[in-house]
């Protein structure tokens, strides 16, 4: 078992460590249950950290807990740099969650260098990204839940600790970030435009809140349930737009948060990803089909006159 006094301190997620399991508040219309960590697998490959030696995260009223999720697939490549960027952050009460799904390179070996600083990680098979994630949310303990890829991460120390501030869990159950979109070399392809208000309404045109800078609220989660892994792309589009009537409050944070690579499951996959947003605007009845129509005819200009320009 590791001691108290044996925790590395410089990360954020060793910084705010407790010895005694934080209790499960389970209520009946919760879409799914919590736990401490993944069922039992018989396919697992492999799974450790903190929790697993004894350890655990709970929020304070001047520190919500943030919970930061991590899929992985044979990501070796950039999952160390990912990793750093959580754990060097300033903000004191931080678990990072990583979810693999049985990769065969050198992923593991990264994870475990690592899982000394790592809440709880898990290696076995999943049925995509959307699963990954799921998993990731069934074990995630704190207010607010934050999805890094094995080639996206944080940009600055303090990129949480300048987002985090003000912010109230009771009432704030979406916080959202600018964010960095990099190349494959982590080039600056662009920075997302600041919005002082959020309207839903750009929902219908775009993925307004990418993952990368955005923060759920647990509530949220099990308000709404867990990500369809019948979408391919664009799971946490399809997860925004089922509260799009009755949508809850975001604080916009003018801070460039997190960077998103180039380099993901949907790159250069912007035909399949445009018909999966079609379905999902249909699926969550967010408009009435000519306005749906005459929304996808305006992408489809915007995206044909990019392509030519380049």
């Amino acid at each position: 078992m590791i001691s108290k006094t044996s925790l590395d301190k410089r990360y954020s997620t060793t910084r705010n460590i407790q010895d005694i399991p934080y209790t499960l508040h389970i209520q009946a219309e919760e879409m799914f249950a919590s736990s401490l960590c993944l069922q039992e697998n018989k396919k697992r490959i492999s799974d450790g950290g903190l929790r697993t030696k004894g350890y655990y995260k709970q929020s304070t009223k001047k520190q919500p807990l943030i919970t930061i999720i991590t899929a992985v697939f044979n990501g070796e490549k950039y999952l160390e740099e990912t990793i750093l960027s959580i754990l060097n952050q300033t903000y004191d009460n931080v678990e990072l969650i990583i979810i693999d799904g049985g990769s065969t390179d050198g992923s593991i070996d990264i994870i475990k260098k690592y899982e000394h600083a790592i809440d709880y990680w898990v290696s076995e098979p999943d049925a995509g990204i959307s699963d990954a994630f799921n998993k990731g949310v069934k074990v995630a303990s704190g207010d607010y839940i934050n999805f890094q890829g094995d080639g996206d991460g944080f940009c600055k120390i303090n990129s949480l600790e300048n987002l985090i501030q003000g912010v109230n869990p009771d009432d704030d159950l979406f916080i959202s970030g600018r964010i960095q979109r990099v190349d494959i070399d982590g080039s600056e392809l662009y920075v997302s435009a600041y919005m002082s208000k959020f309207d839903k309404k750009s929902l219908l045109f775009r993925m307004s809140m990418p993952h990368q800078g955005l923060f759920t609220s647990i509530k949220y989660f099990k308000q709404y349930g867990l990500f369809d892994v019948n979408n391919t792309y664009c799971m946490d589009y399809e997860h925004l737009l089922r509260a799009y009537h009755n949508f809850p409050n975001v604080v916009m944070r003018n801070v460039i948060v997190a960077k998103w690579r180039a380099d993901g499951l949907g790159n250069n996959r912007d035909l399949e990803i445009f018909k999966e947003y079609h379905k999902i605007k249909l699926e969550n009845n967010v408009a009435t089909y000519p306005v749906l129509i005459a929304i996808n005819l305006w992408t489809l200009v915007k995206y044909t006159i990019k392509k030519l320009i380049k």
